[in-house]
């Protein structure tokens, strides 16, 4: 009778962990989706974080058209405050929504 109960108490602090697990993975999507948006005073952006072989230029045209393009990539440098046009897997820009 022991090992039963003692099953039961495992199954069920099991369980009340996994839901405290995924609330909080929940939790934390939902926080960073409402602070990804960044209002500016003309402008909106928006975090993306960069995928391998990524560039500024790619990023820049899938939010522009195609006469943009370069003065999106310019707004992009501007506000990271990016020294180099080169982009590391992962990494976390604000990017303008046009």
């Amino acid at each position: 009778m022991k090992a039963r109960q003692a099953k039961r108490l495992a199954r069920t602090v099991l369980s009340v962990s996994l839901l405290v697990l995924i609330s909080a993975g929940f939790s934390t999507i939902s926080a960073a989706s409402g602070s990804s948006d960044v209002a500016g005073p003309k402008s909106k952006y928006v975090q993306v974080v960069v995928t391998p072989g990524e560039t500024l230029w790619s990023i820049a045209a899938m939010v522009s058209g195609n006469d943009q393009i370069a003065s999106v990539v310019a707004d992009i440098v501007e506000v990271n405050r990016l020294k180099s046009a080169d982009l590391a897997a992962g990494t976390k820009l604000l990017v303008p929504v046009i």
